[in-house]
């Protein structure tokens, strides 16, 4: 057997793993409603926000406007934002006394300013509204749907889980959106298979950082935000608290969507070249096993069947088709033709390239670049 042909088995075998032998995470589903609840918790909600007048309006607003049988309190932590943001969330207070807006103070060292700013939040809540027993940590640029947290509370409630999340709807509409987006998607899923991260005997711990609700307790009890104050992935980094001691839930939802546009394809580069280093644990020798495990995955199946002969052009053309058909489910929930599935190599080399630029800035002391910031190493 040629060294190529080697190739082309190890690439049917890996399309092979990821269709049969990672939890189904490409056929994952939107989720079903939860069953109601007989008793509702109280929830406050907080809205960490630096720069987000854009969104900030609807985000608050979706929140407020929710139809939930019990008590939900909004706080808004302004991060020294200089656009307005402020202001921007005030316009959706429905004068009822359920929005605070809180002036965040300086960034101390050590912290990230997202986590400083949930600190700050989780402060103010303590004080506010002490008998709140869950948390929703939730981005400026959410729309909840309105049922939402109905939904989310019952499922935490209902099933005893310490950390309810969900992937929202992501913007599928500009040229770099349409094709990178579902990419992103499959791609997270992939890393961290919601299916196992429902299951209790499994370590797989993923959630999305958009949309989380936390039972307070729990969270009290893992360390709180400060355990993880320095984490710039910092929704799996909690939901990994979360589940060393309790229950966590992740799921897909089509319903609560991102107000988030990515006009550009810079702009999703610049995304990933943010963390995917730190996800790697700033280690070398992990970056590059990712960037061969992601030629090797992705990239060579088509090389073969485009550039091979005989039996390593089919090999690699059955492993091609291979990750197409895991793919189209992500496209069809974007609404984006099957036919975009045979380019999901070419979107790997973009993430590929990505995750490498990470590292770049990184060792430049760029790493963790975010309106405005540059946040220094993690801990191992």
């Amino acid at each position: 057997m040629t060294a190529l042909e080697l190739l082309g088995v190890l690439t049917v075998f890996c399309s092979a793993y990821l269709l049969l032998g990672r939890g189904g995470f490409w056929r994952e589903a939107p989720m079903a409603p939860a069953p109601a609840l007989t008793h509702w918790p109280e929830i406050v909600a907080v809205i960490p926000a630096r720069d987000e007048a854009d969104t900030i309006e609807r985000t608050v607003a979706s929140l407020l406007g929710q139809d939930y049988p019990g008590r939900i309190l909004v706080i808004v932590v302004d991060d020294e934002s200089g656009d307005g943001t402020a202001d921007a969330a005030r316009r959706a207070d429905t004068k009822d006394g359920r929005l605070t807006i809180l002036a965040g103070r300086p960034l101390p060292p050590g912290w990230t300013g997202k986590m400083w700013a949930v600190a700050e939040g989780l402060e103010e809540a303590a004080t506010w509204c002490p008998s709140a027993t869950h948390v929703l940590l939730t981005d400026a640029d959410i729309e909840h749907h309105p049922a939402n947290l109905a939904e989310l509370a019952a499922r935490a409630v209902g099933e005893d889980r310490d950390l309810v999340s969900l992937m929202v709807k992501l913007n599928c509409e500009t040229p770099a959106e349409r094709m990178l987006v579902p990419a992103f998607v499959f791609f997270f899923q992939m890393l961290y298979p919601f299916a196992w991260s429902r299951r209790r005997d499994c370590r797989t711990a993923g959630a999305a950082g958009g949309c989380m609700l936390v039972r307070m307790d729990a969270l009290r009890r893992a360390g709180g935000i400060e355990a993880i104050r320095s984490r710039l992935i910092d929704d799996c980094a909690l939901a990994r608290q979360l589940k060393a001691q309790g229950s966590i839930w992740v799921g897909l939802t089509a319903a609560t969507r991102s107000l988030r546009r990515y006009r550009h394809f810079r702009d999703i580069w610049m995304v990933v070249a943010r963390t995917a280093y730190s996800q790697l644990r700033h280690s070398p020798a992990l970056l590059a096993g990712t960037v061969i495990g992601m030629l090797v995955v992705f990239v060579a199946p088509p090389a073969l069947a485009l550039a091979g002969s005989g039996w390593a052009a089919w090999l690699g053309l059955a492993a091609w088709a291979g990750l197409a058909l895991a793919y189209a489910p992500t496209l069809r929930f974007y609404g984006r033709s099957i036919l975009w599935a045979p380019l999901l190599p070419l979107v790997a080399l973009f993430y590929t390239g990505a995750t490498i630029d990470s590292a770049r800035r990184h060792g430049q002391g760029r790493g963790g670049a975010w309106k405005g910031r540059v946040h220094g190493r993690e801990p191992a």
